[in-house]
């Protein structure tokens, strides 16, 4: 039984030639050349996958593949995009998209994305914080131990609060004065975690990484072991793709 095609992503011209790549199910990575465009698929196993880490691996690895071996021209689609026919691509996805596929295939050309985490330890920067302002340190230790009115336990909460956001905020103009002139674009997501103060992801041109690694690496070293940074050098640029598609399969 035929489930259709399995969509990674869209290159444009001139496409890849003898793929030796294999995607979801382990499946051969083809290429169809469609309106204009190459279209990255391998055939559908399934009615519908489930976003499993190892079917994400394979997504994201046949992408990867295909940009290391010179194609970085490519604009990603997002896991799990399952289609009946060519048909339902050329007339939902490409013709009424084909200026903004074509803008924003020429934005990602020749670029990779990166991302950079940044953690730190809320404890010590509280402690930090408070080593720095001794009035509210002192204001606090007064205060342990004795019931505290709703009006002192809500200032003393929003110093330190207000204290801990400035820190932050600090930390962040500097990675962000530090590395968004390297990048071609760049988009500021939503921590993952209490102890993750930032989480960006950067489009870079491909020959910029060195220099852009280089400079968080002298990050890590201005903060010595206060924060630690999560870098990955490489991905398909998934948080750049912003072309929002309804298909029908």
């Amino acid at each position: 039984m035929s489930y259709g095609f399995y969509i990674y992503g869209i290159l444009t011209l001139p496409a890849p030639q003898n793929l030796n790549l294999q995607g979801i199910d382990q499946q051969p990575v083809q290429i169809k050349i469609l309106d204009g465009f190459a279209v990255i698929y391998s055939e559908a196993q399934q009615e519908r996958y489930l976003a499993s880490r190892r079917n994400l691996l394979s997504h994201e690895k046949v992408l990867e593949d295909i940009m290391e071996a010179g194609h970085r021209n490519l604009l990603p689609m997002q896991f799990g995009l399952l289609i009946s026919s060519w048909e339902t691509v050329s007339e939902q996805l490409i013709r009424p998209h084909q200026e903004e596929l074509t803008q924003l295939l020429a934005k990602l050309s020749g670029c990779r994305e990166v991302s950079v985490k940044v953690f730190w330890d809320t404890e010590a920067e509280i402690q930090g914080l408070l080593a720095e302002h001794p009035n509210l340190k002192t204001q606090r230790d007064k205060l342990v131990g004795q019931p505290l009115s709703m009006e002192q336990a809500i200032q003393i909460g929003q110093a330190i609060e207000q204290g801990m956001n400035d820190r932050k905020q600090g930390i962040i103009d500097v990675f962000q004065g530090t590395l968004n002139s390297i990048a071609v674009d760049m988009v500021e997501n939503t921590p993952q975690m209490e102890t993750m103060i930032y989480n960006a992801a950067y489009l870079i041109p491909w020959e910029a990484e060195s220099q852009f690694s280089e400079h968080v690496e002298a990050l890590d070293h201005q903060f010595e072991e206060r924060l630690r940074i999560r870098y990955n050098n490489f991905t398909a640029p998934f948080n750049f793709a912003r072309l929002r598609l309804l298909i029908s399969n």
